[in-house]
């Protein structure tokens, strides 16, 4: 992944119902945890966490 591209967040980090769509605007490679992706959404909350808590959204 990387910046700009289109992902859903899982309600695991989001604490909705279902997956939410967001934009990803920071990609950090955390040497403890590996790939942790930061993501805005439309309305301008930002959720991080790892990267498989993310997928593309087409």
């Amino acid at each position: 992944m990387a910046r700009g591209d289109k992902v859903f967040i899982s309600p695991d980090v989001t604490h909705q119902k279902d997956w939410v769509e967001g934009k990803v605007i920071d990609v950090e490679n955390n040497p403890f945890v590996g790939v942790v992706i930061s993501a805005q959404t439309d309305d301008g909350n930002i959720f991080f966490d790892r990267e498989y808590k993310f997928k593309y959204a087409l």
